[in-house]
């Protein structure tokens, strides 16, 4: 089943536009989970049981897993496998390198931790994005405008009468034509995600930002 297809399915069968973010710091679980074999494991467990009737997808940040050392690839890798598989999993990753690289990168979100989506930087262009591009059944979600403050730092830039983040857009729905693109669009700037959707009316939207960040759901949706 290719990604839009399962997400799609997912969003039907749960009535959910919901992405649950799996960004688990050790240093905030619940101090019953610490004495266990694998508290972050045991943890995300516990939330994918609790939400999985409630969601479209889940995301796990890489950060979150990489900061655990050299288990953390392999708690990474049992939390997606815990994921019922008709749910998709997005892997928030954020890479974007070179064309060989970026090949590896794809190499080990897609095949070795089964991601259905990975998020992806297009500072360095379309070949540093092209071998993500090339698994049918997997989607790039592109960073287009993220939620964070300093996104007015490089973003909103004018470059031809627009803003950056509305070129980034454009780019992916060209991009688009050579594989499943989505785009990551902060919810604390809803009037640029009006325009954004206007850009890209076929594409998924990842859309970070709603609660802690300030975005709001109402707005957003």
């Amino acid at each position: 089943m290719r990604f839009t297809e399962k997400l799609l399915a997912a969003s039907e069968k749960n009535d959910s536009l919901l992405c649950v973010g799996l960004d688990t710091d050790i240093s905030r679980l619940p101090k019953h989970l610490l004495n266990s074999d694998n508290p972050v494991l045991g943890f995300n467990r516990a939330i994918i049981e609790a939400t999985a009737d409630l969601v479209c997808a889940y995301k796990p940040n890489t950060a979150f897993y990489e900061a655990m050392g050299a288990d953390g690839w392999r708690v990474l890798k049992q939390t997606i496998e815990a994921i019922p598989s008709h749910i998709p999993v997005i892997v928030d990753a954020k890479r974007g390198d070179i064309g060989n690289t970026a090949r590896m990168y794809a190499q080990a979100f897609y095949r070795g931790l089964g991601a259905d989506a990975v998020t992806v930087n297009p500072y360095m262009g379309f070949d540093a994005l092209k071998p993500f591009l090339e698994y049918p059944d997997k989607c790039a979600f592109v960073l287009c405008l993220t939620s964070n403050a300093g996104a007015k730092d490089f973003q909103y830039l004018p470059s031809k009468g627009k803003p950056v983040y509305e070129h980034i857009a454009q780019k992916v729905v060209g991009w688009s034509k050579n594989g499943c693109c989505g785009l990551v669009v902060g919810a604390t700037y809803p009037e640029q995600l009006r325009r954004i959707r206007q850009i890209a009316p076929k594409l998924p939207l990842l859309i970070p930002g709603i609660g802690v960040q300030g975005g709001d759901l109402e707005a957003a949706l």
